[in-house]
Formats: structure tokens, sequence, C-alpha cells
């Protein structure tokens, strides 16, 4: 869509919303109920709805094609920016048509003068819902998610688009396998890079869009937009993919922004045990200088392919180890991902700090749960660590109560694959690992199984 063609649909939705609005006392969202056509398609049912616009599911009332329709909302429609941006985001995802991003048919005004366009419909579960169901990622499951989104990226910054809103929720893993195929969705503020002759940029000097987790420091300061803003965000990507959780972390925007702007970036391997190689990808990714990360997306994965496939020399050893379970439950009500990430922060520091002053090492970490294992030394006292366990257990869960969670400690027994020396231990497998094959949950919060409550000579689980 050309830039006069696109500033004659700004006008013709204006003039239907305005009809619409003169013809009601007070504007509101229309009922878009079973059978409504936006075009050629027959709207069915209600796949999602915003702040913004809603998201249906079509079939096309001839050939028979099921569809997504996306409508902005018509009180919307005479919103310049909001109309702008709708209409620019089919436009630039049509123009970059990749495999990984999801395509667009067709657009067109409702009666109202709702925008909307058409959309391939998918199934599937955000990256954002695997991450949280499956834990942590190991270092080339991450790879196999990252591969199908660099292309997509790689393709967009091609056609001069920068996406700017990289996120584990705006990607939906359509299938799984060996090598999962991914959909990278939401380009409502991504970038022109190279604007036609003539035509607006999506957004004005100075305006700061994006998500707080994920933005890189020049968008904070509203500075340069290019390929290294998504690089920046591909590196928080992959530092949440390893640890199941973000790499700074705050309820407070100002914090965040301060962190992103100026506090050093972690490496992952201070939560999980994950390469040197892997480290230096993430820390290159979150480099606060934009000229100092990686130059395209083709070279961060380049790079990580490599980290990942870096042979692994030294091998583990088996312990007799006791390890502690720590997991947070979340209320049933629905949260968005920032909002849960956030409310858990203060909850899983605690943990983690607590596991590691008993002398736990941090075998697994996500955004829900920790499981740390502690070697067990022949001539120790075996139940002297019992108690300031369950004092752990209570003051996480009384951080807990403030958002309406539960936190779930279980003690256990059992092997663990260990290696490196006591400076720098780590754990890398085992069947204390498998922590499902050994969980249990008790009404008050803190549970012993069987082979952990015989060797810390306590009474087993009824």
């Amino acid at each position: 869509m050309a830039a006069d063609s696109e500033s004659t649909f700004r006008i013709q939705a204006r003039a239907a919303a305005n009809a619409t609005d003169k013809a009601h006392e007070t504007p509101t969202r229309p009922e878009r109920g079973p059978g409504t056509l936006a075009g050629e398609y027959v709207l069915k049912s209600m796949l999602a709805a915003g702040g913004h616009g809603s998201v249906y599911e079509a079939e096309h009332r001839i050939l028979g094609r099921h569809a997504a329709v996306k409508v902005l909302h018509s009180h919307l429609a005479d919103q310049g920016e909001m109309l702008q941006r709708f209409v620019r985001e089919a436009r630039v995802v049509n123009q970059i048509h990749h495999p990984n991003i999801v395509d667009v048919y067709d657009f067109g005004l409702m009666p109202d003068g709702s925008p909307y366009y058409v959309m391939e419909l998918l199934s599937g579960r955000t990256l954002s819902q695997v991450v949280q169901e499956r834990g942590r990622l190991s270092a080339p499951r991450a790879l196999a998610y990252l591969e199908p989104i660099c292309g997509a990226l790689e393709a967009a910054h091609r056609a001069g688009v920068v996406h700017r809103d990289l996120k584990s929720s705006n990607i939906l893993v359509v299938e799984e396998g060996e090598k999962p195929r991914l959909k990278l969705l939401d380009f409502g503020i991504a970038k022109l890079i190279q604007q036609e002759p003539g035509q607006e940029g999506l957004t004005t000097a100075g305006q700061r869009l994006g998500t707080a987790h994920a933005m890189a420091p020049e968008q904070f300061r509203g500075g340069s937009i290019g390929p290294p803003t998504d690089v920046y965000a591909l590196g928080v990507l992959l530092y949440q993919l390893l640890t199941g959780r973000y790499p700074f972390q705050s309820e407070d925007r100002l914090e965040l922004e301060r962190m992103h702007l100026e506090a050093p970036p972690p490496r992952p391997s201070v939560k999980v045990p994950v390469s040197p190689a892997v480290d230096a990808v993430v820390l290159r990714c979150l480099n606060k200088d934009a000229t100092h990360r990686y130059p395209s997306v083709n070279a961060f994965l380049t790079a990580l392919r490599e980290a990942v496939e870096e042979p692994n020399q030294v091998e583990g050893q088996t312990r007799l180890v006791l390890a502690v379970n720590a997991e947070v439950v979340l209320p049933d009500a629905d949260m968005d991902d920032d909002t849960t990430y956030a409310a858990l922060a203060t909850v899983m520091d605690t943990l983690e700090q607590g596991l590691r002053a008993e002398g736990f090492i941090l075998a697994l970490q996500t955004g829900t749960t920790l499981l740390g294992v502690r070697p067990l030394v022949t001539g120790t006292s075996p139940a002297h660590g019992l108690q300031p366990l369950r004092e752990l257990h209570a003051e996480a869960q009384c951080l807990a109560e403030a958002a309406h969670a539960r936190v779930h400690l279980c003690l256990h027994q059992g092997e663990a694959e260990i290696r490196g020396d006591s400076g720098e231990t780590e754990v890398v497998g085992g069947p204390v690992t498998h922590v499902a094959t050994w969980n249990i949950r008790e009404p008050g919060g803190f549970a012993v199984t069987r082979p952990a409550a015989q060797f810390l000579d306590s009474p087993p689980p009824q």
C-alpha cells in the first residue's frame, strides 16, 4: 500500500467512524457475533481481545478457507496514530512475507469504519508459556527455538523493518519436535528503517515503545533504532530461555530502566550450568553500546551455534546429595507475562539466597521453581539444615502472600552427577534432576520424601 493510498484509507476509516458516532449517542464497541462479515470472511468466534482490537476466527464464505481476522476497535479508527500503526502493521508483515512470520491475506473496512486485516489462522502456545511450563531449556534446545525466529528477523531487517518488541509472548510455537516451527507475531510497533518518499514514520522523536523487560538502552533513551535493537532483545530472550528469568527484573519500571541503562548484564552461568562461550554470546547481545553488539542477526546465530557445539571435555561424577525443590504456585487468575515475572522476583531471590546460604548448588532454575543440591559429606550431622529450610519456607511464603501465591518446598535424598572442584561445582544430571519423579506437596507447603526422611532420621510422610 503506497503512502497516498494509505492516507486515503485513513480518511475513509475516519469518515465511517464519524458516521457511526453520530448514529449513537455514546460510542460503543460493536458486538460482532457469528455471521458478521469482514469482506468475504464470515466471523465465527472471538479468539482474543485487547485494548486496541479483537481477533476472530473466520471462514471465507465461498472458498471455505479458515483464517483469523484482526479488527481495530471502531472508537480508535479516528485516532491517527493508532489507525496508521494498524495499517502499517499489515503492510510491513505482507512485504516481508517469510514462513516464520504470520501471513496477511487481505485488508478492508468493516461497515462501522473499523479497519481489519485477514491473516493465517494459527494454533499453538507462546514461547513464554513453554518456558513457564517446562522450566529452563538447555542451550541446544534454546538454539532450536531461536533459529527460525532469527530467520524471520533477518528477513525483516533486509526489508528495512525492525521489530523492536521481540519477546517470548510474541512468538508462537506452532509445532514441536527436533526442529520446532515458530511464528513471529505482533509488528504493531515495528520501525521502518527506510521510509518511502513522503511517508510518515511510525513514531515521533522521543517516543519509547516496547516492553520494558526486553527494551534496549537506545529505546529507553529515545535514540536511533536499528537491527542491533532486535539483537539486544535476542540476548534477553536467550537469557530467559536458558534460566527461566529475565536478565533484569524489578517491579519498579524506573529501576528496571536504570538496570537496562547502567547495570552490568548478568551471566546465565550464575543461575544455570552453561559454558563460558554461551555466556559470551549473551553478554555481547546485552552490551549497552549498540555498536558493540553483533552487527546482524545472522552473526548472532553463527556465534550461538558455535558456542552450543563447543565440545564438553569434562565428565561428571555421581554423588549422594540432599535435594530441595522449591516452587511457587501462582493464583488461578490470569496474569500477563510481565506482571507474573515481577511478582515472583522477590520470592525467587529470597529462595535462591536462602538455599545458597545453606550450601546448596542451584541445579535448575525457572521462573517459578528452584532445585538446590547439596553433596552429602560423611561424618556430618544430616539434620542440621532442616530447621533453616523450614524458616526459609516460612519467609518465602510470607512474601508470596502479597501476590496471592503459595510456596512449596520438598526435600529429597538421591544421586546427582556433579562436575568441577569445590570452588566451581555444578550439577549436570542424575536422578534428582528428574524432579517430577519425587516431588510431593504437603498442605502446609513443606514436604520430606521417604528417602530424605530416613536419612534425616525424621518420621516419614504419612
